[in-house]
C-alpha cells in the first residue's frame, strides 16, 4: 500500500508542475508594462506606435508620449512614428521602458508638398524633387537661392557676382523663352509670389530667412506644374516654412559666422610694367604724354575697390503648444558685408505661424505670417571694370587745392586725368571715387502671410473643402546722393545742362507692390478596398490681383562751387537755400505709374491609384489674364501622367533588396504671359499713350512754352499666350533599405508663340516691339544617384551626384519677314556690335564672331580673319555660329559625414560647355585704347594688339 501511494504522489506532483511550467505564459500575460516615448530633443511624441512583435496587439502614447500595456514580460515591442527610424526592443522582464526615436531623414523626405495638396514621393508622377535644409545648410545660407545650388540635377544657380543680397538667377531646364521671364514661380506657404521690384537687389526669395524654410519642393515637368498653369513654364519652386508641433515650448537659438574675400582677381601690369610696355610698343613720346616721366605709382586699384569683409547671422525661434494651440515664432538677424567696398545687406526677419484643430481634427487651421526688412548699400558695380582699366602709374589721392575755395581739394581729393584742372569726360573715373562718394541704398519692408482652412465634413470625412486667403505686399525706398565736387557730379550731362555741373545730386525712387490671393477648392480622397482603389479628386477657383505703384524723383541743387562752404570734411551752403529729399531745387523731374494685373482660374486633378502598383494623374487648368485682349484672355492647360510600380508586381514584392521600381510618364502644357521688366509689360495689346521730353519734339504753346506730345507706345493687338509642352519619362529605383536611390529623367521641352522684344513689321511708333515670334524646343536628361555607403551607430556617410544635359534650338522665327535671324545682345563693352544672335537651329543666344587667323606661333594675326565666303571683303556675311551661353552638362556632387553630433560636408560643382565673352580680355589686350586719357591698363603674360580695327571686338579669340 505505502508504494502505491508513494507512486500516485509522485505523480500528482509531476502533473502539478507540469500544470504550472504551462501556466507561466497565461500568468505573464498579464504583466503590466508602461513607458514614454520621445524625440532626439526630449519631446514626447504623441500618438506613437507600440506593437507586440508578431501580433496584432498594440497601443498608442497619449499627449505626454506615454503608454501602458499587458504583455509577456518575455515580448519584444516594437516603436514607431511617422518620420522616425522604428525600434524593436525586447522586454526581458522588464515593466517599465523608455525610449528615444531618431528623425530618419528619408521617411520625412516620403510625403512631398504640391500644388494645392501633397503626395507620398512613391505615388509622384511627375519629375519632383525634394530639398530637406539642414541647419548648417540653412545656417551658411544668406539666401533661399543658396539653398538650391547644386541640390537638384537640372536646375542651376547663377549668384549674382558675389552681390551680399543674395541675389541670383534660377534656370530650371534651361529657358523657355527669349524676351519673357525665364524664372521659376515662387510659392511660399501656398501664395505665389511675384517680384516687380525696379530698385534694389531684394527679391521674394533672399526676403526669406533660410533657418525658417522647412523644404522646397521643385517641380519640374508638366504633369507636375501645369495645375499652377499660366506661370508655370518655367518650373515652380514650393517653399514649406517651419510650423509648430506641439509639445513643450522648444527653443532654438543658431548663431554663424564668415569671412569673405575675393578667391581671384585679374592678373593686370603695375605702374613699372605698364610703363615699359607703354615705351616699348608706343615709344618714348607717349610715355612722356602720358605723364608716365613722372613719379611711378604702382597703384593696385582691384586692393583699393575690394576688401575681405566679416558677416554674421542670428537665429532664435520658439515653438510648442499653449494649450490647445501648437505655436511656432521666429526672429532672425543676417548682416552680409560684400567684398566690394561699402556694399553689404542687413535683414532682420520676423515671424510667427498657429496651426490649431478643432472637432476631433476635422477643422485645420493654418495661420503664417512672416515680415522683413532688409536694407541693401549698392556699391556701384562699375568700380570693379574701373580698377582693372585705371592707369596704375597714378596715385589714389592729390592735394590739388581749388584755385579761389582754400582748403578743399579737388574732385575732394581723388586723382583723376584732369589736365589744365578740367577734367575731361571720355577718361575714366578714379575707381575708390565711385564708391565712396556715391551713397546708394535701398531700404525694403515686405510681408507674406496666409490663411488657411481645411474643413473635413463631420458626416464625410474624405471630403475636404479649403480656403486659403494669401497675401504679399513690399515696400522699397531707394535714395542715391552723389556727392558735390565729385567727378561723377561733374560729367553727369543732365547736371551739365542745368548749370549746377558739380552739384550734388539726388536721385529718389519709391514703390509698391502688393499681391492679393483667394484660392478655394474641394478635394476628395478615399480608399476603395474592395476594388484596390485609391481616389485623389480636386476641383478649385483661384483669384490673384497685382498692383504696382512706382514714383521716381530726381533732381540737383542750382549750386556752383561758390555756394559750398568746406568745413570738417563736410561741405555746407553759403546761402539759404536747402537741398534735400521734399524741396525740389532745380531741375527736378518726378513720374509715377501704375500697373495692375488680375489672374482668375478654374483648376481641377484627379490622382488614381489601383493595386498600389498603376497611377494615373490628370490636371486642367484654364487661367485668364488681364495682360491681353479678349480674344486671347484664356488658356486652357492639360497634363496627364502614368506611374508603374514595378517593384509592386507578382515575386518582386518579396525581393528584400529592393526597395522601389517605379516608372512614369508625363505630357502637358503650361502657358507664360510674365513679361515684368519690358516695356508696355502690362498691357502689350493697346496703345499707351506716352509724354516725349527729349529735345527737338516739343511743340511751342500759346502761352510761350513747349508742350511734349503724346505718342502711342509700341503694341501688338494679337499678342496671346506663350506655350509650353512637355514630355517627360522618367525611372526611380531604391535598393537595401533605400541605402541606394536612383532617379533618371529624360524630356522635351516645345514652346511655341515665343514673347519676344522683335522687329515691328509695319507702321509702328518703334522698330522693335513685343509680340509672338516663333518656337524653341528644350530637351535633356537627368541622373540623380544618393547613396549611404557606411551606415553604422557613430558614423554615417551620405554621397550625391546629380548630373544633367540640356539642350536648347530655336526651330522657327518670324523675324521681320525676310531673315531667319534676329540680335539678342549687343556687345558688353559698349562699342557697339551685335554679339549674340537669335538664329533658328540654334541655341538661344547664340554668338556670331570672326574666326581669327593665326600665325606659325600660334599668336594673333592682327586684322586677319577668315573670309568664309570667298568674296575677298571681311564683313557681316563672314560671321559664324560660335557656341552658347547655356552649359550643356552640370554636375554635382555632395558628400556629408556624420560623427556622433558632428558634422562635415563638402560639394564639388561644375559647367561644361557653356561659354563668355571676355570682355576683360579684350580690353586689357588692346593697346590702341591706351591713348591720352589713361584708359587701359593691361593683362601680364598676354597678346597685345597694336591696332584697333573694327573687327577685333568680335573675333572668336
Amino acid at each position: 500500500m505505502k508504494n502505491i501511494c508513494f507512486h500516485s504522489t509522485r505523480k500528482l506532483w509531476l502533473a502539478l508542475v507540469v500544470a504550472l511550467i504551462a501556466s507561466f505564459p497565461a500568468f505573464a500575460q498579464n504583466v503590466e508594462v508602461h513607458g514614454t516615448v520621445l524625440d532626439d530633443l526630449g519631446e514626447p511624441l504623441i500618438g506613437a506606435s507600440v506593437m507586440v512583435k508578431g501580433t496584432a496587439t498594440g497601443t498608442a502614447t497619449d499627449f505626454d508620449g506615454r503608454y501602458t500595456l499587458r504583455v509577456n514580460p518575455n515580448a519584444t515591442l516594437v516603436f514607431s512614428y511617422v518620420g522616425y527610424n522604428p525600434q524593436e526592443i525586447a522586454l526581458n522582464g522588464r515593466t517599465q521602458l523608455d525610449v528615444t526615436l531618431s528623425e530618419n531623414s528619408t521617411m520625412l523626405a516620403e510625403t512631398v508638398v504640391i500644388g494645392y495638396g501633397s503626395v507620398k514621393k512613391s505615388d509622384a508622377t511627375g519629375s519632383v524633387d525634394l530639398v530637406v535644409p539642414n541647419e548648417v545648410e540653412a545656417g551658411i545660407a544668406t539666401s533661399a537661392q543658396d539653398l538650391l545650388v547644386g541640390a537638384a540635377p537640372g536646375v542651376t544657380v547663377t549668384t549674382n557676382g558675389g552681390n551680399p543680397t543674395g541675389g541670383a538667377t534660377i534656370r530650371i531646364r534651361g529657358g523657355s523663352s527669349l524676351s519673357a521671364s525665364n524664372d521659376p514661380l515662387i510659392v511660399i506657404d501656398g501664395v505665389p509670389m511675384t517680384n516687380q521690384s525696379l530698385g534694389g537687389d531684394m527679391n521674394a526669395m533672399n526676403m526669406v530667412n533660410p533657418n525658417d524654410i522647412e523644404s522646397m519642393t521643385i517641380l519640374k515637368d508638366a504633369s507636375a506644374t501645369a495645375i499652377y498653369g499660366s506661370r508655370a513654364s518655367n518650373g515652380v519652386i514650393i517653399i514649406t516654412t517651419k510650423k509648430g508641433k506641439g509639445g513643450k515650448p522648444k527653443v532654438n537659438f543658431a548663431a554663424n559666422f564668415s569671412v569673405n574675400t575675393a578667391r581671384k582677381t585679374l592678373n593686370l601690369m603695375d605702374g613699372n610694367e605698364f610703363a615699359q610696355t607703354v615705351r616699348d610698343n608706343l615709344g618714348e613720346a607717349s610715355v612722356a604724354q602720358l605723364g608716365y616721366n613722372g613719379t611711378i605709382y604702382n597703384t593696385n586699384w582691384q586692393r583699393q575697390v575690394l576688401r575681405t569683409s566679416f558677416s554674421h547671422d542670428y537665429n532664435l525661434s520658439v515653438s510648442g503648444k499653449a494649450g490647445w494651440l501648437p505655436y511656432r515664432v521666429n526672429a532672425g538677424y543676417t548682416g552680409n558685408d560684400g567684398i566690394l567696398k561699402t556694399s553689404g545687406m542687413q535683414r532682420v526677419t520676423a515671424g510667427f505661424s498657429l496651426s490649431p484643430k478643432f472637432f476631433d481634427d476635422l477643422l485645420s487651421i493654418n495661420a503664417n505670417v512672416n515680415g522683413s526688412y532688409g536694407r541693401a548699400d549698392n556699391a556701384d558695380g562699375d568700380a570693379i571694370g574701373a580698377a582693372a582699366s585705371f592707369d596704375p602709374t597714378k596715385p589714389v589721392y592729390t592735394n590739388i587745392v581749388m584755385g579761389g575755395d582754400a582748403g578743399r581739394k579737388l574732385y575732394n581729393g581723388y586723382y583723376n586725368y584732369a589736365p589744365g584742372g578740367m577734367y575731361d569726360r571720355n577718361a575714366a573715373k578714379n575707381p575708390l571715387q565711385l564708391l565712396q562718394d556715391v551713397d546708394n541704398w535701398n531700404e525694403t519692408w515686405s510681408s507674406t502671410g496666409n490663411l488657411q482652412i481645411d474643413y473635413a465634413l463631420h458626416f464625410l470625412p474624405e471630403l475636404h473643402f479649403n480656403l486659403n486667403l494669401g497675401y504679399q505686399v513690399s515696400k522699397n525706398d531707394q535714395r542715391s546722393t552723389t556727392a558735390a565736387n565729385s567727378v561723377m557730379a561733374w560729367t553727369n550731362d543732365g547736371l551739365a545742362q542745368t548749370g549746377a555741373a558739380g552739384a550734388q545730386n539726388v536721385y529718389r525712387w519709391h514703390e509698391i507692390q502688393r499681391n492679393t490671393l483667394l484660392d478655394f477648392y474641394i478635394n476628395y480622397n478615399k480608399e476603395f478596398d474592395a476594388i484596390k482603389s485609391h481616389l485623389d479628386a480636386m476641383v478649385g477657383y483661384s483669384w490673384q490681383r497685382f498692383s504696382y505703384l512706382g514714383r521716381s524723383q530726381n533732381y540737383v541743387g542750382s549750386l556752383g562751387f561758390t555756394d559750398f562752404n568746406y568745413e570738417n570734411g563736410e561741405y555746407t551752403l553759403n546761402n539759404a537755400t536747402e537741398n534735400h529729399i521734399g524741396e525740389v531745387v532745380n531741375n527736378a523731374t518726378m513720374q509715377r505709374w501704375g500697373n495692375p494685373l488680375q489672374l482668375v482660374s478654374f483648376f481641377g486633378r484627379i490622382n488614381y491609384t489601383f493595386d498600389d502598383t498603376y497611377l494615373l494623374t490628370f490636371t486642367l487648368r484654364d487661367d485668364g489674364t488681364s495682360r491681353f485682349s479678349k480674344d486671347n484672355r484664356w488658356g486652357l492647360f492639360p497634363s496627364v501622367a502614368l506611374g508603374w510600380k514595378i517593384s509592386n508586381v507578382g515575386g518582386l514584392k518579396d525581393v528584400a533588396w529592393l526597395d522601389e521600381w517605379k516608372l512614369r510618364l508625363g505630357w502637358g502644357e503650361t502657358g507664360q504671359q510674365e513679361l515684368s521688366g519690358l516695356a508696355n509689360s502690362y498691357f502689350p495689346y493697346m496703345p499707351l499713350y506716352v509724354d516725349s521730353y527729349k529735345s527737338g519734339f516739343q511743340y511751342y504753346g500759346p502761352n510761350g512754352q513747349w508742350i511734349n506730345p503724346l505718342y502711342p507706345q509700341p503694341y501688338d493687338s494679337n499678342i496671346k499666350w506663350e506655350t509650353t509642352t512637355t514630355w517627360n519619362v522618367g525611372m526611380d529605383l531604391a535598393f537595401f533599405n533605400n541605402r541606394l536611390n536612383i532617379a533618371a529623367d529624360w524630356y522635351l521641352r516645345n514652346t511655341r508663340d515665343l514673347l519676344a522684344y522683335a522687329p515691328a513689321l509695319g507702321m509702328n511708333t518703334s522698330n522693335f516691339m513685343m509680340t509672338n515670334i516663333g518656337s524653341l524646343r528644350n530637351y535633356g536628361l537627368e541622373f540623380n544617384i544618393t547613396a549611404k555607403p557606411v551606415v553604422n551607430e557613430n558614423f554615417t556617410w551620405t554621397t550625391g551626384v546629380n548630373v544633367a544635359w540640356n539642350r536648347n534650338k530655336i526651330t522657327k522665327l518670324t523675324g521681320n519677314g525676310e531673315t531667319d535671324v534676329i540680335s539678342a545682345r549687343d556687345l558688353p563693352s559698349g562699342t557697339g556690335g551685335h554679339l549674340q544672335w537669335h538664329m533658328v537651329g540654334e541655341p538661344a543666344f547664340t554668338y556670331r564672331v570672326y574666326q581669327q587667323v593665326y600665325d606659325n606661333d600660334g599668336n594673333p594675326l592682327e586684322g586677319q580673319y577668315v573670309d568664309q565666303n570667298a568674296d575677298g571683303v571681311i564683313d557681316d556675311k563672314d560671321l559664324i555660329k560660335y557656341h552658347s551661353p547655356d552649359p550643356k552638362v552640370t554636375i554635382n556632387w555632395t558628400n556629408t559625414f556624420n560623427w556622433k553630433n558632428w558634422d562635415l560636408g563638402f560639394t564639388l560643382r561644375a559647367n561644361i560647355g557653356n561659354y563668355v565673352y571676355n570682355n576683360p580680355r579684350y580690353e586689357r589686350t588692346n593697346l590702341a585704347k591706351v591713348d591720352a586719357y589713361g584708359l587701359n591698363n593691361l593683362l601680364r603674360d598676354e597678346y597685345l594688339f597694336k591696332s584697333n580695327p573694327e573687327q577685333l571686338k568680335l573675333s572668336d579669340y
